[in-house]
This record gives C-alpha cells, structure tokens and sequence, in this order.
C-alpha cells in the first residue's frame, strides 16, 4: 500500500508539473501584450532585455545543433514569440525613453545605457552608422535570402508533397513498409509540408521586425526631440544628443536579438538533413587535405611578396598546412578502418554461413505476408530504385485494378530477392503456397504472335505463364520487326504483373478474411447503419458471411456491393443454409457486375453450350446429395480438351469464355473446371443478365468440340 501512495503522489507531482508548464506559455503571452500597455518598471525592463538576448542564443545555438530542419519544428512559433516579445519591449522602452529621457543615459534602464557608452562609446554619430549598418545586414543580406529560400523551399516542399505519399504508398504495396511504418512516413511527410509553409511565414516576420525596428527609432529620435525642447526645455543640440543616444542603445538592444534570429532563420530553411550537427556537417565537408594543399601554396606565396604583411599570411600558410596534414592522417585512418571494417563483415558472413543448423530462427522461416513475389539475382534490376521501378510500378497497378474490380482491398505485395532461384526466375506466392513460378529475362522482350503472324523470330522460346501460348524472348532491337508481323511485345515486368493478376483473381477467395469483411461493413455503416446492425452479427455472424463471400470469389463475383449481399442474405438467413449455398442462391443478383467486368455491354455474351445428351450424361454424373461430377477419364479428358481449345481461340479474339449449363448441374461444372485450371466462367440459365445481348460461340458434344462460330 506504501509503494501504491509513493507512486499515485509521485505521478500526482508530474500531473502538476505538466500543468504548470502548460499554464506558463498562455500567461506568458498575456503579459507580453501587457507590457505594450501598461508602464513597466526600469529594473524589470533590464531583465526583460537580457532574457530577450537570451532567448535569441538559445534558439540560434539549437539551429545549429539540430540534424534537420524538422528536428526545430517549434521553430516557427518560437520564432513569433520572440518577435512578439521583442516588439513589447521596444513599446514599453519607448515609453520610458520619451518620458525619462531628459533625465539622463541612466533614465532608461542600465542595458540600454550599457549599449549606448559601450558599444557606440556615446557617440549618438557613430550609433546612428552602426546601428544602420545591422540594419543592412539584417534586412537586405540575412532576412531577404532567408525569406526567399523560406519560399522556394515551402513551394518545392508542397510540389513534392503527392510524389512522396505514392512513394510511400508503393513502399507499402511492395513490402518494403509496414503498416505502422508507413503510418509514420506520411505522418512525417505532412508536418515537413507544414513546417516549411509555417516558416514561410514565418520568415514574414523576421522582415517585418526589421522594418519596425527602423521606424521605432525615427519615432523615438523624433518623438523625444520634440518632448524635450517642448516639453522640458532642453536645447535643441542637449535634446538631440540625449534622445539620440537612447533611441540608439534601445534600438542595439532589440537588434541584436532580432540579428541572432534572422541568422537562425536562414540556418533552419538552408539546413540539409544529415546525421550531424551543422558544424560536424560542414567540418567533415571542408576538411579535405586536396583542398587546404593549394589554399596553403597561395597563402604562401601572398606571404613572400613585398609590401605585403608577411608574418601574417606566412602563418595562415602554416595553418592551411598543418589542417591539411591533420586532414590526409584523418582520411588514411578512416580508410584503414574501412578496410578493417570490410574484413571483419566479410569474416561475419562467413562465420555465420558455416553456423549449424541448429542456429536458425522463427524469423528465417517465417513470413506472414499474403501475397509475395521472389526473384533470382538477375532480376534484381526491375526493382532497383524503389517505387520508381518498373516491377513495383507495375505490381502497384495490378493491385489497384484487382481490388476495384474484386471489391475488396487486396493486401499488399512483398518483393523480395531469393539466392535459391535461379538467375531469371521469379516464384509468386499466395501466403506459404507457391501458386506459380517462371523465368523472365530483364534484357528481353516478350513477343506474343497474332492471328497474322507468319515468321518466327530468333529467341528464347517459352509458353506465356498467363494464357499458355506460344511465345518468344527477343532483344529489344527486334520490337519493330515482331510488331510488323503482327506480335504483341510485352516488357518482362508486365509479364511478372499479368501473371500476377491472373493469379490474384483465381485465389481471391485465400485473400480475404475477417479483418477485411470487417473494414467493408465499416465503411458501409457510414450509409447502411440499419442495414449493417440488423444483419450482422444478428442475423449472419462475420465468419459466414467472409466465408459466403470467399465462395462468390472462388468464382469471380466482386464483392464490392456489399448493401445488395447483405439484404439477400437477409431475406434468406431463416433457412438454415450451409454458407456455400448461400452464395449460389445469392449469385443471380450479382453475375450482371461480373459480367460487366469481363464482357463490355456493347459486345454480346460469347457463349458456350452443351449438347443436351452431354448435358443430361453430367446431371446424372452427379452422386445423390453430392457437389462434384464423377465421369471417367476418357470423358473428362475430351471436355477438358475441348474447353481448352475454345477458351484459346477466343482468348486471341480478346474474349472471355462462358460456358452456361442448367442450373443444377452449375456448380458441379464450376468445380470440375477449376479443379483442371481452367479460367472459364460457368453461368445457370436462371443467371442470364434480362437484356444482354448473347453469342453461341460452340457447343461441346459427347465425344468433340464442335465450333459454332456462325451461330
């Protein structure tokens, strides 16, 4: 019990604390704009001013210590405080200088009258030239470069913005990035984006500070002119030499902040991001010895020439010399060590390659990513530059496109180099089962041959992994000639992403869990409240209905229209169906979207039929209470080869085959067909689109395939 009373009082005190110091900035605010108000005593005015010279160190000695910019991204508030502050001070030393300035240089506050003896030595001619000679370096050199890198930067800053956010997006796609990596990427990206647009801002500050400092004294010069000769009686000469010399050291003490911060500014806006502090940066940049060699010589030979201070450039020459010995024993050292280095990583790898097996990890063997490509060495290059490469270019797209046309998000692709494969091979991987593999070669093109191509092009011949056709690998300088015979030239990436594609639609059903059904139920509350509250879980709990929209997959049928799947397993959860007819009594709503994707609605539905003695032979192939056909081998053969060849003749005319059958012999064909790989959509007759044009492309008979391209 003591310890939970030591705890609860400690975690008490830092509540406090915290409280405290958030309570301070308001209040501090407050009185800022309260010391333009009201008078301010002369002791507090000296210590407002060396905290306000504080402040300004403070702020330039974190700029320069900081890696990057946004490592100072308080930057620009801190920087309107301090103006803020600053232009207070100069109201409230205003005040005191045109009410106390005939008194005396001591009137004002001791700062004030520090500057004015010790910086000007009292001469209010000399203060007037220095004080506009800062005021130059202020405003024309430092805070106008600041404002306009301030500017360039926030413009190419907000120009890069989209570019970075698809980078991220492609890193993400590609595996490179987690969830919560990207998360924090564009969390980044978006407060740089922010930060340089409030230092554009920012920079307006520092410039207007400025200006005001240049018309604060004209107005305290003036102002205590006129007090003093009309007012007190003063000379005209006493009166000018004693305001003068306020305004002046009063002007000193606000400019040197202001100054301290306009170098700051400029040091955060032209800051680079590295891994050191500025003067590391700049040191390791500057110190090379092929630099200070020549500087040395010159130096030299400036310091044997008559007339000029010898001893002097003799010893800047003897400097350059010893910092570019200093620097040439630096690089050797580093190369040592660098060398040393490479031997010791090289002995790492080695020593970890004759390591026992019983040294492997959970890590090395496991990997929980949905869907995976791997790639030999030799395809290194088509991912090489990240999510500007051609693969992940391509693979990005892919994924776009199937998961609009699924309804669903398909998770992202992992892209990972694997030593066991062969040089051009690449293996595609849904969770731990490989799904398919082949060989593509980064230096060729793969040609295609049309239905008027006549010469055979010299290459590496192949079947092309997504429609099985004959194909050939050609150098690039044979792409004019295959393309005036009538081939189709396809870049190796698009080769590794049509297969991917292919091979995402036909295990879209393996891609999609919980987790995402979830997610579309989510977005789809947004409108359907009811809706969603009244059938899930209440009437459907979320493992049927993923498993319900897992079998319209295996099939092809998007899922996107969630509200139209929900209100039919509504109307039809009180009949105590298995999942898997669910989803059949829920597809003639949803064929019509199918269709629509692989069959525009101008083209007519290339359709093939069974001869009714096939057709009657499958129905009766169809055990009692069973799902799968039973037919011989002889039989499944010929339809096979029948489907085959249709499904090619109509694949070269850019079509998609569908087979249509009655509606109880539907899923058993669907089945049988997937079993043997085949990518053809099965439809009953009660699932015909009403008002879509039809084409019976072929009929296939008991024994052969019979085209019926005339129908």
């Amino acid at each position: 019990m003591a310890v939970t009373n030591a705890n609860s009082g400690t975690g008490g005190a830092q509540q406090m604390l915290g409280q405290l110091g958030g309570m301070t900035l308001p209040f501090g605010i407050l009185a800022v704009v309260a010391m333009m108000v009201l008078p301010l005593p002369v002791a507090l005015l000296d210590i407002f001013f060396v905290f306000n010279i504080l402040l300004a160190l403070l702020v330039l000695m974190v700029s320069l210590h900081s890696y990057r910019p946004m490592d100072f991204s308080s930057f620009p508030s801190v920087l309107l405080i301090a103006t803020v502050l600053r232009l207070a001070l100069n109201v409230a030393s205003t005040r005191i200088v045109l009410t106390e300035g005939h008194n005396g240089a001591g009137a004002a506050g001791k700062v004030i009258e520090a500057f004015g003896n010790f910086v000007i030595g009292g001469n209010f001619a000399v203060g007037i030239v220095v004080f506009a000679i800062l005021m130059i370096i202020n405003l024309v050199v430092i805070t106008k470069g600041a404002g306009r890198v301030s500017e360039v930067s926030a413009r190419f800053t907000l120009d890069a913005l989209p570019g970075k956010q698809m980078a991220i997006d492609a890193d993400l796609n590609a595996g490179i990035l987690t969830n919560d990596e990207a998360r924090d990427r564009r969390a980044e990206v978006a407060s740089e984006a922010d930060f340089y647009g409030a230092m554009d801002g920012a920079s307006k500050f520092v410039k207007g500070d400025a200006v005001a400092g240049i018309l604060i004294l004209a107005a305290n010069i003036l102002g205590g002119i006129v007090i003093g000769v009309a007012q007190y009686g003063m000379a005209v000469g006493a009166a000018t030499e004693a305001y003068v010399l306020l305004s002046i050291g009063d002007g000193l003490v606000a400019q040197i902040p202001s100054l301290l911060l306009s170098i700051a500014t400029a040091i955060i806006v032209t800051r680079v991001s590295s891994t050191q502090d500025m003067a590391a940066h700049i040191g390791e940049q500057m110190n090379i010895s092929r630099a200070w060699i020549p500087v040395a010589a010159v130096m030299a030979i400036l310091g044997l020439v008559p007339g000029m201070p010898n001893l002097i450039f003799l010893l800047a020459a003897a400097a350059a010399a010893g910092a570019a010995y200093f620097s040439k024993v630096r690089d050797e050292r580093q190369a040592e060590t660098a060398e040393v280095e490479e031997q010791q990583a090289q002995q790492k790898q080695k020593e970890e390659a004759d390591k026992p097996s019983a040294t492997i990890t959970a890590d090395d063997i496991t990997d929980y990513a949905p869907v995976s490509i791997q790639i030999g060495y030799g395809l290194i290059p088509l991912i090489d530059g990240g999510e500007a490469s051609p693969l992940v270019s391509s693979v990005t797209g892919v994924r776009r496109d199937a998961s609009r046309a699924m309804g669903f998000v398909v998770p992202g692709v992992r892209i990972r180099d694997d030593l066991n494969l062969e040089a051009n091979q690449y293996r595609l991987r849904i969770g731990q089962a490989i799904v398919g593999e082949d060989a593509v070669y980064p230096d060729r093109k793969l040609a295609l041959p049309g239905g008027m191509s006549r010469r055979k092009l010299k290459g590496i011949e192949c079947t092309d992994p997504s429609f099985g056709m004959d194909a050939v690998w050609i150098q690039p300088h044979q792409q004019a000639e295959a393309e005036a015979d009538d081939y189709v030239v396809v870049e190796p990436e698009a080769v590794i992403a049509t297969h991917l594609s292919q091979l995402l639609y036909s295990h879209a059903d393996k891609l999609i869990g919980p987790d995402d059904v979830q997610t579309l139920l989510n977005i789809l509350e947004q409108t359907s409240p009811t809706l969603v509250d009244t059938v899930v879980p209440k009437l459907v709990p979320l493992h049927v209905l993923t498993s319900v929209l897992r079998f319209l997959l295996m099939e092809r049928i998007p899922v996107g229209d969630l509200r139209r799947i929900l209100e039919g397993m509504a109307d039809i959860s009180a009949l105590g169906l298995a999942p898997m007819d669910m989803a059949e009594r829920l597809r003639p709503s949803l064929v019509p979207q199918m269709l629509q994707q692989i069959v525009p609605l101008s083209q007519p539905l290339p359709l093939i039929t069974l001869s009714p003695d096939l057709e009657q032979m499958l129905v009766r192939s169809i055990p009692q209470g069973g799902t799968a056909l039973m037919l011989d081998n002889a039989l499944a053969e010929k339809i096979v080869n029948g489907l085959t060849e249709i499904g090619e003749q109509l694949t070269g005319e850019g079509r998609h085959p569908i087979i249509i059958v009655a509606t109880g012999l539907r899923r058993a064909l669907a089945g049988f067909i997937r079993m043997h790989g085949l990518d053809t959509v099965v439809l009953g007759l009660d699932e015909l689109p009403e008002g879509r044009r039809i084409e019976v492309v072929s009929t296939i008979g008991g024994h052969d395939a019979v085209p019926n391209m005339d129908q």
